[in-house]
């Protein structure tokens, strides 16, 4: 996205150049035209008087010769070589309508997942502040529709009719095209009657349009057979139970509620008592050569199951470069189907990730040793670090880590996030917020190798700002000796 918007700034740049070529040359045009009408005119008056004279007819004979040679030469001149070949050469690196899809998509998930509505988001009273213009609220809605969700068709078509009806212009959409949508999109969730105002509402403006006129025939006819089969009574809390049902489609995710309540700060909250046994330390695991001079600064952000925080672990320095590293190489992030074994891409995951070996770069190196001497676990059977980034709408939802025997995880939190972007542990209620240089650590297994139910978490949708993050799955083999089974399978 960075790379586009400084591709976006070229582009610009190159059609300002065309721009300022073609004023000039319409001002030379212009001038000619000014000194040519004088001269004309002048002529016209005493056509045989004005050729009297050998200058006057030299310099006509020279200007229809030559000049007006030239003339033709430079109207027919194309400036707009450059510029149509540079925006030929980027035109490959442009988002495709998929992209544009995944955008407007996004968009939606941060507007249910953080309760917002349709005109915080397009009037700007989000921080920034960006505006949506009314070509954009039917663009999301045209999205949405194709998406076949017609709740969130409805929404952004109800916008973009509100900003036209309280005087904002549009040269591409008027409000014939966004009430053909709204009536069609309301009708969808079992609204008859509202469905039939916004037929009859466009065929005020447009009486001639063949599917409204349809419609409203076939609204009027399901409405009355609807009446007849309940009673004024029965369809008044027909009308009710309907209004109540209207929403967003459900879906697969069981704990949606609580997820997303915990990413809008709303979820579970600790007893006063347990919050009092969580504390700030500063950590030397067990006196670890290289942390008895300088110990580590810990911090209790759960008690059970056990999460930290460490802060501080990372520079800045090496921060940047692990991105530097990861930023050429990052792709959308995959999971495995468990029918095919194969990696696919989800829309329960959506972010971009990348792959850094030890070998690669000795900040990578320093990274793996730091992570092993932190949780005293051994990282050489560990996976790979991860690198993800996490844009506007990116999340991952509701997962556990430990289905290949990942004993533990490692989160470092690469940058700071304006809104939203938390680490929420559904089961649990914990929400741990992205703080740049510092780490969240927990283990996912039982010491005696059992998955612990408990560790399920989500990456909350990012509202505002860029999440980098680096993910160090710790796995169980190779920790026989530092991370001993208990005599329980809880121990």
């Amino acid at each position: 996205m960075t790379d586009l918007l400084f591709m976006e700034k070229d582009l610009v740049s190159s059609l300002k150049d065309y721009i300022r070529a073609e004023e000039d040359r319409l001002q030379r045009l212009k001038r000619w035209a000014d000194k040519l009408d004088v001269l004309s005119t002048a002529g016209s008056q005493d056509p045989e008087g004005f050729l009297g004279h050998p200058v006057n007819a030299f310099k006509l004979i020279k200007r229809l010769n030559t000049e007006w040679t030239e003339l033709e030469s430079l109207v027919l001149t194309d400036l707009s070589d450059a510029f149509v070949s540079n925006l030929t050469i980027q035109r490959q690196h442009f988002p495709n309508d998929d992209d544009q899809t995944g955008a407007a998509k996004a968009l939606m998930r941060l507007q249910d997942t953080y309760k917002l509505d349709t005109e915080t988001i397009s009037s700007g009273q989000l921080p920034g502040p960006s505006r949506l213009t009314v070509e954009d609220c039917y663009d999301l809605g045209k999205v949405a529709y194709s998406e076949v969700d017609y709740y969130h068709t409805e929404l952004w078509m109800a916008q973009a009719l509100k900003q036209l009806d309280q005087g904002e212009e549009s040269s591409t959409v008027d409000a014939a095209a966004i009430l053909d949508y709204l009536s069609y999109s309301v009708y969808q969730q079992g609204e008859l009657e509202r469905a039939l105002d916004f037929t009859k509402r466009l065929l005020e403006l447009d009486p001639s349009h063949q599917r409204a006129n349809g419609n409203l025939k076939y609204f009027e006819y399901q409405l009355s057979k609807q009446n007849k089969q309940v009673g004024q009574d029965d369809e008044e809390e027909r009308q009710r139970t309907r209004r109540e049902s209207r929403g967003r489609r459900d879906d697969y995710l069981p704990e949606r509620k609580q997820y997303e309540k915990l990413c809008r700060g709303e979820g579970i909250r600790m007893t006063p008592r347990r919050q009092s046994r969580l504390f700030c330390r500063y950590y030397d695991n067990a006196r670890h050569p290289r942390f008895v001079i300088g110990p580590l600064k810990q911090e209790d952000e759960w008690d059970s199951p056990h999460i930290v925080r460490y802060h501080d672990i990372v520079s800045d320095r090496d921060m940047e470069k692990v991105k530097e590293l990861a930023k050429p190489r990052l792709r959308r992030a995959t999971v495995h189907d468990p029918q095919t074994g194969k990696l696919i891409t989800a829309h329960y995951r959506v972010s971009k990730s990348a792959w850094l070996g030890a070998y690669e770069h000795p900040v990578v190196d320093k990274i793996n040793r730091r992570i092993e001497d932190i949780t005293g676990l051994d990282v050489s059977t560990a996976e790979e670090l991860q690198v993800a980034n996490y844009g506007v709408g990116g999340q991952y939802e509701p997962h556990f880590d430990f289905g290949r025997l990942t004993v533990s995880s490692f989160l470092l939190q690469m940058s700071d996030v304006q809104a939203g972007g938390a680490t929420v542990f559904t089961d649990i209620g914990a929400a741990v917020k992205p703080k740049k240089g510092s780490a969240v650590f927990w283990f996912n297994l039982y010491p005696s190798g059992e998955g612990d139910y408990r560790t399920r978490h989500a990456a909350c949708p990012v509202l505002l700002g860029n999440k980098w993050v680096s993910n160090k799955w710790i796995h169980e083999r190779g920790q026989e000796f530092r991370r001993r089974c208990g005599l329980h399978w809880t121990d």
